[in-house]
């Protein structure tokens, strides 16, 4: 046994190699060897490593991540262990504590993140391949939580002496992500949205009333916690209702679980309806909206997406383009995402335009609630698209909601059946909104596919269990079993410590160059302050959506036309347009009228819904797949253009400062403080070139992360080249969003 001990970023890791094998073949490409590369595989109680001497081409490009080498993979990101003998054409499926009867010349790793990864034990030991193989299933299906390497690795002391934040914190002393673990920060959210009828109720201080409740939250004034407490035995796992935000007319959005007892469901029902109304400046009526019954179960979900993984990177892509276009609308995660899209905005209607208060029912008010009440405030409100102002909301409405990490992620492998990737149709959901609007978000599509990764990296409380009474129970002690007196009273990191995972200019990929103003609100002395960058109000409306100007309600004006593939163009008959105007909703309405006004990208944000408006994923789900690779293409060329002028504007304000002698950063040193990645040079007139490493996968690498047969000569090239997802002719002329 051999104790690894690092000490980067004064953090410890207490990794100990438990087997491992020479001589060692990584697999390249599935037609050929001659790139495959020779070394030592590794496993450890945190992660499956190859360790290599030789190089792989276009790696330069790469992020450098603090915990993570290029070819190791965390054990809670390996979703399937697969042994091979091809000698005697046998295969099995390991899984924790079980025997392996052969020798296995090939093992090959389903990983979480859509890569595969094949090793071959051509030329190792026939005994120690074995023993590998099978310490890797054993170790990455963990018995008990406290055997996930989180417990093993400490990293800093989350409070200091002081009792002063210190993850996730700007080491200049900037913003920082709220927490919500304090009545504090639960104070001075209700001041930044004006919920001057709303309070913080710690009646559940020592998880008293309901373990998967935050020690506290909001609740209305009107509602005294003597009732509070009489309600609590009435709702699913007394989870008694939270409020989540306030719209600016006094319309507040709650979620709460179901009421389990059915003779005291009216009355309950009744006592929590009125104290929302009274909170509401016109005593508005409470909107209910049932999530169960609009919403796919988590069960439908994690079936959406093993078919859409089965889609993109195991099985060969189609040589009839349409079979591979179907067979991905087939999977339902696409319509699945524009479900949970369209709810969000439906909710948004009755806030913004009904101006009523709106309640999120769910059964347990767990998963879906928590997609719903993060989209909606993404749209209603523009502090929630700041990089600290997201993060603090993920705190919120999962974190200290109480969603099932533990169980959702699965990472102790026990029960399929609960396992469900909500959070990263979430991800998805916000993708979607983020490339119909990209200038409206502080951060990047680098930014939130990271954040997705960061799930397979158990070492975080963020994502590694089910509600804040388990998260707080065990981040009290950092067991290290070899420095257990010593480490007693260090504490889990959070996620939003992005220092422990990537450098500083590595975050800066994280920073948005089309980012065009940004607002924000912070409460001093029990008075809230907004800061505001407004831009000139001309119409950037329809270069931002990228649509024809004349696209109202995801319908077609009479000249305009949507371009499909091989020159096939649909248009939208005029009198199936006159029907629908006929047949108008206020809801729809609502909407029609929302994209018939200039954008504010401070503002309001709807999707545009048609099946055509929604695209696929692509640095998320496709990024291994090497075909699949725009070289010098994609938007990473734009993004790198984009950065180097925000980069020079920033460099030619900093010399205009010192010529006014209102200080600035000396010239020499603006590259290190500059926010974006790629920057320009000190001579405007000479702007760089495009790096040759670039790619549409920047900045991850497909070179040895997804190894299955090639799909060259397929149709994938246009899908990826901007071909939509289109149903059929009489399903998308018929289709409403």
């Amino acid at each position: 046994i051999i104790l690894l001990q690092y000490t980067q970023m004064s953090v410890h890791f207490c990794e100990i190699v438990v087997n491992e094998a020479n001589f060692v073949r990584k697999c390249i490409s599935a037609e050929s060897c001659q790139d495959d590369l020779w070394g030592k595989l590794v496993c450890t109680n945190f992660k499956v490593s190859f360790i290599t001497h030789n190089s792989l081409p276009r790696q330069r490009f790469q992020c450098t991540h603090r915990l993570l080498g290029e070819h190791d993979i965390p054990l809670a990101c390996v979703e399937q262990v697969v042994t091979v003998n091809d000698v005697k054409g046998k295969q099995k499926i390991l899984g924790s504590n079980q025997k392996l009867k052969f020798n296995p010349t090939e093992l090959i790793l389903y990983c979480k993140d859509f890569r595969i990864i094949r090793f071959r034990f051509d030329e190792a030991g026939p005994e120690s391949a074995k023993k590998v193989c099978l310490a890797i299933a054993h170790y990455s299906h963990p018995a008990d939580p406290q055997l996930l390497f989180g417990f093993e690795y400490v990293g800093k002391r989350y409070h200091g002496s002081t009792g002063e934040r210190m993850n996730g914190i700007d080491p200049g002393g900037g913003m920082q992500t709220t927490l919500f673990d304090c009545s504090s920060d639960w104070d001075r959210e209700i001041k930044r949205t004006g919920a001057s009828e709303w309070r913080v109720c710690t009646i559940n201080q020592g998880y008293f009333i309901s373990p998967s409740l935050p020690e506290f939250f909001v609740v209305p004034v009107s509602l005294a916690d003597q009732d509070l407490k009489q309600y609590a035995c009435f709702f699913y796992s007394q989870r008694i209702p939270l409020w989540c935000w306030n719209h600016s007319s006094g319309s507040a959005l709650v979620r709460m679980s179901n009421i389990s007892d059915p003779q005291q469901q009216r009355k309950v029902e009744q006592r929590i309806s009125s104290a929302i109304t009274k909170s509401h400046p016109l005593r508005s009526d409470v909107f209910k909206s049932d999530l169960d019954k609009n919403l796919p179960n988590i069960q439908d979900i994690q079936a959406a997406l093993l078919k859409l993984r089965q889609i993109c990177v195991i099985d060969p892509f189609e040589e009839s383009e349409e079979k591979w276009l179907s067979s991905l609308e087939s999977s339902r995660w696409m319509e699945y995402v524009r479900t949970f899209l369209r709810h969000a905005v439906e909710v948004v209607y009755m806030l913004e335009s009904r101006n009523v208060p709106v309640i999120l029912l769910e059964k347990e008010d767990r998963d879906l609630s928590c997609v719903i009440s993060c989209l909606v405030q993404l749209m209603c409100d523009p502090h929630c698209r700041s990089l600290h102002g997201f993060q603090g909301l993920i705190q919120k409405e999962w974190v200290m909601a109480g969603h099932r990490f533990l169980d959702r992620c699965n990472h102790l492998k026990k029960n399929d059946k609960e396992e469900s990737p909500v959070f990263l149709l979430f991800l998805d959901c916000v993708w979607q909104l983020w490339n119909q609007y990209p200038a409206a978000f502080e951060f990047t599509e680098v930014y939130l596919t990271v954040l997705g990764d960061s799930m397979w990296v158990p070492i975080f409380s963020t994502f590694l269990f089910n509600c804040p009474r388990q998260r707080a129970e065990n981040s009290r002690f950092g067991v290290c079993k070899m420095f257990e007196c010593f480490l007693k009273s260090l504490m889990f990191t959070k996620a939003w410590d992005w220092s422990q995972q990537f450098s500083l200019k590595d975050q800066t990929l994280f920073n948005n160059p089309l980012y065009v103003g940004k607002i924000a609100t912070c409460v001093q002395n029990g008075t809230v302050k907004t800061f505001t960058h407004r831009r000139s109000k001309k119409n950037y409306s329809s270069t931002l959506r990228g649509l024809p100007s004349a696209l109202r309600n995801g319908s077609l004006g009479p000249n305009d036309t949507l371009a499909r593939r091989n020159s096939l163009v649909l248009r939208l008959r005029s009198d199936l347009s006159q029907v629908r105007e006929q047949q108008e909703t206020p809801s729809e309405r609502f909407i029609r009228d929302f994209f018939s006004r200039p954008v504010d990208l401070q503002g309001l944000l709807l999707p545009q819904l048609l099946p055509s408006h929604l695209s696929v994923w692509k640095l998320y789900f496709l990024r291994w797949v090497p075909e699949a690779q725009i070289p010098q293409g994609g938007p990473i060329t734009a993004f790198h253009k984009l950065s180097v002028l925000t980069d020079e504007i920033d460099m030619l304000q900093n010399q205009l400062r010192q010529y006014k002698g209102a200080g600035g950063t000396p010239n020499n040193l603006h590259a290190e403080h500059s926010k974006m990645y790629f920057k320009a040079t000190s001579t405007p007139h000479q702007p760089p070139a495009p790096p040759e490493y670039l790619s549409s996968s920047f900045p991850f690498s497909p070179v040895g992360n997804l190894c299955r047969p090639g799909i060259l000569g397929s149709p994938l090239s246009k899908f990826l080249n901007g071909a939509k997802i289109w149903l059929s002719t009489e399903t998308l002329a018929n289709e409403t969003i």
